[in-house]
């Protein structure tokens, strides 16, 4: 089975993903195929013991890190690297694709399109003039649209509004979720809960495409926050800021840019706030959906 999710940068792809991983691990053997963007290797990976964010790329790195029950593998050939993953002597039953939408090499069982509150893709436009890698009427082959990195609170009225405005075909699913932030922060060998670090004064750090709500969620006032790149590679010159910056304080970072920084700032300082995705409703319908769809694909195999 195949599952393809696209998603531009900053939608909440990561955590969309892992979502998956919960919910179908437990009951298959699951493979996470990614391109391993900005990673310093080439070809097909498949991850172990040896690997680190710098060959992998970030985000798989901290799906093999925080998942010990699924096969991780980067190839920017989606099609090579799905053979490659089904010659294993442990073949996947369940293959997540990340971000591979728009790869017509290969044909997904089951499609996925994640598209950010207040940024919808109708409202887009193509590269360059927008973010988007094709036409919006690729729409119509996903399957499930989810709505992401919505208000908690967000009422069914502005949901209905959303759900007319997409114009989505009769047999495509609409979901709307919103980022659930952990209730500790983490660190190599330290566990704090997030409450107890309120007014202690820290460094905030982010390497991600629109960290505002992250630095929002933990910022106190006349606190500092460090913005850089999405999947930027943090060198000496770098670091050296960071250091300088933080002057022994604690430094607080996503969970994918702690897999880049975790080895080279002192593991005393740094921590970093897991997030998740969380469905405003419907969640039961979400997984229903997908694990009737694996249970008759693999069934099928």
């Amino acid at each position: 089975m195949l599952s393809g999710i696209s998603a531009l940068a900053g939608t909440g792809k990561t955590p969309q993903i892992e979502y998956l991983i919960r919910l179908l691990s437990p009951k298959y053997k699951v493979a996470t195929l990614s391109r391993g963007y900005k990673r310093k290797s080439e070809g097909f990976l498949l991850a172990d013991e040896t690997s680190n964010a710098e060959i992998l790329g970030d985000e798989p790195f901290q799906f093999y890190t925080k998942f010990n029950n699924i096969q991780v593998a980067v190839d920017a050939d989606r099609k090579n690297g799905i053979e490659q993953l089904l010659l294993q002597e442990q073949k996947p039953e369940v293959l997540l694709l990340d971000d591979a939408f728009q790869h017509r090499k290969v044909k997904a069982g089951f499609y996925i399109l994640l598209t950010s509150y207040g940024d919808l893709y109708l409202d887009d436009f193509m590269l360059p003039t927008g973010n988007l890698r094709e036409n919006k009427s690729g729409a119509k082959r996903a399957n499930l649209v989810i709505v992401t990195k919505c208000p908690a609170t967000l009422s069914l009225d502005e949901q209905s509004k959303i759900k007319v405005k997409l114009k989505l075909e009769p047999n495509q699913e609409l979901y709307f979720s919103s980022i659930d932030y952990d209730d500790f922060i983490y660190a190599e060998s330290k566990t704090m809960k997030l409450e107890e670090i309120r007014n202690v004064d820290k460094l905030l750090l982010a390497g991600i495409a629109k960290p505002e709500p992250f630095f929002a969620h933990l910022k106190s006032e006349n606190e500092e926050c460090l913005t850089f790149a999405d999947h930027h590679h943090f060198g000496e010159k770098d670091l050296l800021a960071i250091k300088n910056k933080s002057q022994n304080k604690m430094i607080i970072t996503t969970e994918k840019d702690y897999a880049r920084l975790k080895d080279k700032l002192p593991n005393k300082q740094l921590f970093y706030l897991p997030i998740r995705s969380k469905f405003i409703s419907a969640s039961d319908n979400f997984d229903k959906t997908i694990l009737n769809y694996v249970g008759t694909s693999t069934g099928n195999h």
